[in-house]
């Protein structure tokens, strides 16, 4: 019997709290809107504190991580821009209009963008299991939304689009991050993507706007909730895992992010998904599975072939 050396365990546990901060922050994010937050005010909020608190945890912990090279500026300007700042929005906007487990798998379709942009642009094979994936995601999401229903009217399109729109702004995030973090450590890059987004945010927005109203101190918790615990944590706890376990399994368990999602904005905020829906979100966990599953596999195959010709 194969056993699980003690770092993967723990690997596979940041992994999981991970998904769990982000679950949470996705259905207290809701109940804020619920309560008369606009997303534009928490966006602004939540980049704000996030790349403040980065930045002060960043000076104590290795002052050495804040150093970028001056030929790197316009780089981290759009990185924070079309990813960190586009996707913030296009997700909590989306969470504002159409259930919170709905709003995560529509950006769940980022494995999905990013296999097209492959297949585009970099001459990728779309094989039969790449095929087969793609049409289970987008299936998957079709359900998700309700859009068997045919009633055009009563759908949330604003949300929907919004929904989408996240999932394409987050494979953009994905794959632009990488060339950030083959010069910098990854702290460097997500703390100037955060700067470079908050800035933005509070030039779209009136300056620190969100920040000068008389909430609640209900709502002020889940505001640095969002802030800190929903952002900056899970982010430490995904990479750490990452460097455990590899992206591609931690990308595979972080599918327990909208499942929890689901069934907390179910027992708190009375969202109830329809068995079809329900459905759809199988349909998107177990592509984006299988999309991972194809990756390692590609990975690991020049390595099995030189294995059977030295045999």
């Amino acid at each position: 019997m194969k056993t699980i050396v003690p770092s993967t365990r723990r690997g596979y546990v940041y992994v999981i709290l991970a998904a769990l901060f982000w679950a949470v922050s996705g259905s207290s994010a809701k109940y804020l809107f619920n309560s008369g937050i606009s997303p534009f005010q928490l966006v602004q909020i939540r980049l704000t504190i996030a790349a403040t608190t980065l930045c002060l945890w960043l000076l104590v912990r290795d002052r050495s991580l804040l150093k970028i090279d001056t030929s790197d500026v316009l780089y981290f300007i759009l990185f924070g821009i079309f990813g960190i700042a586009a996707v913030q929005f296009t997700y909590l906007f989306a969470i504002s209009r159409i259930h919170v487990a709905a709003a995560i798998l529509l950006q769940y379709l980022a494995p999905s963008f990013i296999a097209i942009h492959a297949v585009l642009f970099f001459k990728d094979r779309l094989n039969r299991w790449t095929t087969l994936a793609l049409i289970g995601s987008f299936t998957g999401c079709y359900l998700v939304v309700g859009a068997y229903n045919l009633n055009i009217v009563s759908m949330n399109m604003a949300g929907i689009i919004s929904g989408v729109l996240s999932g394409v702004t987050f494979a953009w995030y994905s794959i632009h991050g990488e060339y950030g973090m083959r010069r910098y450590d990854p702290w460097t890059v997500i703390f100037y993507g955060l700067l470079f987004a908050a800035l933005l945010w509070n030039i779209l927005h009136p300056p620190l706007e969100g920040f000068f109203h008389a909430y609640r101190p209900a709502q002020w918790g889940w505001i640095v909730y969002i802030g800190i615990m929903g952002t900056l944590v899970p982010f430490g706890f995904y990479l750490e895992g990452v460097n455990l376990i590899r992206s591609t399994r931690a990308s595979i368990t972080a599918t327990l992010e909208p499942i929890t999602a689901g069934l907390l904005s179910y027992l708190f905020l009375n969202e109830v998904m329809a068995p079809l829906q329900i459905l759809g979100a199988v349909l998107v966990i177990a592509s984006i599975i299988l999309l991972q599953l194809k990756q390692e596999f590609d990975l690991k195959a020049p390595a099995l072939i030189r294995a059977k010709r030295e045999i």
